[in-house]
């Protein structure tokens, strides 16, 4: 990926402050958490009743501008593409979009929906519009996952600005809504089709991002579809168990998460993405 060739839009950067691991760091506590955060996207609403047990350090506000190293930068250049794309989407459909903001940090950091630490995995506060990033989780999916490659993690973070899309849509609030009137098997099966829109709208991100500044590569498009599938559901349960329960899929299969990754990069259209119809 030529990623050198999008724009920086900044990022608010709050690695290397006071931010620290989940008090009682041990335990199943955090191994639960660890598991959710493989699954990339989960809202951290969700977990508010675990991580607030924490009762984590207050966390200061990051410092804005445009980092220096290359990983920061990769992350401001990919999340500000997203941003532009679905600010175009949006404008031509009539719409208002409200970018969303680009947390870096370490370990752990206060956000709009509790605390939250880095063993969640990169996710998607719909309370403060911030996607949140520790960096050090590419390593996880590279090493431990299988999926390396700096188009996998531009993946992570299109589907993370994904969910900001369905939060600024109204879609997020209403599967929530929804979700207290069902059983857990249900509101699962919104959760998985929630996650799998993001999907597709990070291949709708991906498309129209390389049709305006041509940078994808060989390879990059396999390197997201390697993503996709380490994170699917029945992957990780068989991983972490050694046998699948669907009726516990909060994401999608590996094979649901890659087609729809596809659906949206094959036509570029977010109507293609209505994985509630």
């Amino acid at each position: 990926m030529k990623w050198d060739l999008g724009r920086r839009g900044g990022v608010e950067d709050r690695r290397g402050l006071s931010g620290g691991a989940i008090a009682g760091g041990g335990g199943i506590g955090v191994i639960v958490i660890a598991l959710i955060g493989y699954f990339l996207g989960v809202d951290p609403q969700q977990l508010t009743q675990i991580v607030n047990q924490a009762q984590g350090p207050t966390q200061q506000a990051g410092v804005e501008g445009t980092p220096a190293d290359e990983e920061g930068a990769f992350a401001d250049v990919v999340h500000t593409s997203a941003n532009d794309v679905w600010g175009r989407i949006f404008q031509d459909s009539g719409r208002s979009y409200r970018p969303s903001t680009v947390v870096l940090y370490t370990e752990g950091t206060s956000t709009g929906c509790g605390y939250g630490q880095a063993a969640m995995g990169p996710f998607y506060c719909p309370a403060d519009e911030r996607v949140y990033l520790d960096l050090n989780f590419f390593q996880t999916l590279d090493t431990q996952m299988g999926a390396g490659g700096d188009f996998a993690k531009a993946y992570v973070i299109g589907h993370e600005v994904g969910h900001h899309v369905q939060n600024v849509l109204g879609l997020s609030a209403r599967v929530q809504n929804a979700q207290g009137r069902l059983s857990e098997a249900e509101g699962n099966k919104l959760s998985v089709r929630l996650e799998l829109q993001a999907d597709c709208y990070a291949g709708i991100w991906a498309r129209q991002s390389n049709d305006q500044l041509n940078w994808l590569e060989s390879g990059d498009l396999d390197e997201a579809l390697r993503a996709a599938s380490a994170v699917g559901d029945d992957t990780l349960q068989k991983r972490s168990t050694g046998h699948v329960v669907p009726d516990s899929f909060t994401h999608g299969s590996s094979a649901e998460r890659m087609q729809w990754f596809k659906t949206g990069y094959n036509s570029g259209n977010p109507d293609s993405c209505d994985t509630f119809g």
